[in-house]
């Protein structure tokens, strides 16, 4: 008994292929228009489009589009009689405007009334075409609606269905996976952990070193930073900044307490020969 999915394929492509037919070659090879198709410009009117679906079987399944054709038949009568009615009320506006026009320029009196009557009617007439045209249009957004709602259930179905089977996946991929045998996994890696961090303390030992009191570290190391200090004393400068300034301008003949020239340096002056 075959369980494998595969070797259920092999097994049935095998047999299918015994029972084609090997055509003869002596037919030759069927000749093969290498011209790229063109597909010409097609004009269509609303109209033409109006009559196609007015022609349409109501009895066929729907389209691609997912519309069944009753409903396409239906619309397209409610449009097409929707257009018709629009054509009657913007004749009746032109109408309309001839009427007052002529009443603009006529006088008071019988005539006047009379085109007011004839305004007055073909106004009623355009007040129930358009009635009627609001109607058509509601009928026609209903049928859209309902269209719409079918098509979105559909979608729905589809939707759940889909989910359905994500579910089923999850199902069968979780029965592969064992919490256990996670926790377990997740054991041993943390001892490996461990262990790595181990072989690195072992690693890092060092050999041979004397041991040493951190008390005379720590006394060692206050001296050091005593020691630095004393290397940063800076009294030298302070000597540098009380030494006399440099003389400006020409210097003036002084002499000490004894009566002697002395220089700008307070040093005896050479007498001129």
């Amino acid at each position: 008994m075959v369980v494998d999915d595969e070797e259920k394929a092999n097994i049935l492509n095998t047999f299918f292929s015994t029972v084609f037919t090997v055509e003869n070659e002596m037919l030759g090879e069927i000749p093969r228009n290498n011209e790229n198709p063109i597909l010409r410009v097609t004009n269509l009117t609303q109209e033409e489009v109006r009559n196609r679906l007015n022609k349409i079987k109501i009895d066929k399944s729907p389209g691609p589009d997912g519309i069944h054709p009753r409903v396409l038949r239906e619309l397209s009568n409610v449009d097409g009689r929707a257009e018709s009615i629009d054509k009657k009320i913007a004749r009746l506006d032109a109408e309309l405007m001839k009427y007052k026009d002529q009443m603009k320029k006529m006088r008071e009196g019988p005539s006047k009334n009379m085109v007011k009557q004839k305004a007055m009617r073909v106004l009623k007439q355009k007040r129930m075409y358009e009635q009627q045209r609001d109607n058509l249009n509601q009928q026609s957004f209903n049928m859209e609606q309902a269209n719409y709602t079918i098509q979105t259930l559909k979608d729905t179905k589809t939707t759940v269905e889909a989910m359905k089977i994500g579910a089923k996946e999850m199902k069968k991929a979780y029965k592969q996976v064992k919490i256990d045998q996670i926790e377990d996994l997740q054991d041993q890696l943390e001892d490996m952990m461990e262990n790595a961090n181990d072989i690195q303390e072992a690693l890092s030992r060092s050999y041979g070193t004397p041991e040493i009191d951190e008390d005379d570290l720590e006394a060692e190391l206050d001296a050091l930073g005593d020691e630095l200090l004393a290397d940063d004393d800076s009294s030298y400068l302070d000597e540098a900044a009380s030494a006399p300034a440099i003389p400006e301008g020409i210097p003036s003949d002084s002499k000490n307490k004894d009566g002697v020239l002395v220089d700008e340096f307070g040093l005896p002056q050479i007498p001129a020969t």
